[in-house]
């Protein structure tokens, strides 16, 4: 048998909480008022910086190829394929090997990018992925270097703007 005191003391608190503001934000009517910084992880140092965990950017110039983003993928979501792109050429990376993100299995957890030991592969903060299409979710290398519209990679906060004389 439910007790008196216990029906009294939940009514109490919902007309408590009437007057109280709202804490949620309507998403996507009002954005988050975060900053919107890349998630990335310095090797050096051994730190990864704060930020979104969205979309990936790849830096082309960067990779080398070295599948370590894929071998880490391989035991949780198997979202990254490493394919050849021969019209890319780099002298780092002989082979033109380069990840493919399906974001249909990608569960976002960062640790393709906390295992790059070149510091090719971040997070940006574009968060709207979802579509209809299943096949709109594969994006190839190509695709993955073009930097998205929003935030500002990790390794450029807080460093001044070069005066150019």
């Amino acid at each position: 048998m439910v007790k008196p005191v216990a029906i009294l003391n939940a009514v109490k608190s919902g007309l408590r909480h009437l007057f109280y503001s709202r804490v949620t934000r309507r998403y996507p009517e009002v954005e988050s008022g975060l900053p919107e910084t890349y998630y990335s992880f310095d090797p050096k140092k051994g730190v990864a910086t704060a930020g979104w965990k969205g979309r990936h950017y790849l830096e082309l110039d960067k990779c080398t190829g070295c599948q370590l983003c894929s071998f880490m993928c391989d035991e949780i979501s198997n979202a990254i394929v490493m394919v050849e792109v021969p019209e890319v050429k780099f002298e780092q990376n002989k082979k033109s090997l380069f990840p493919s993100i399906d974001y249909g299995r990608c569960v976002f957890c960062g640790l393709c990018v906390d295992s790059c030991p070149f510091e090719a592969l971040h997070m940006t903060p574009e968060i709207r992925l979802a579509d209809y299409d299943r096949n709109k979710l594969y994006y190839s290398p190509l695709e993955l270097s073009i930097p998205p519209p929003v935030g500002k990679p990790s390794y450029l906060v807080g460093k001044k703007k070069e005066v150019k004389a």
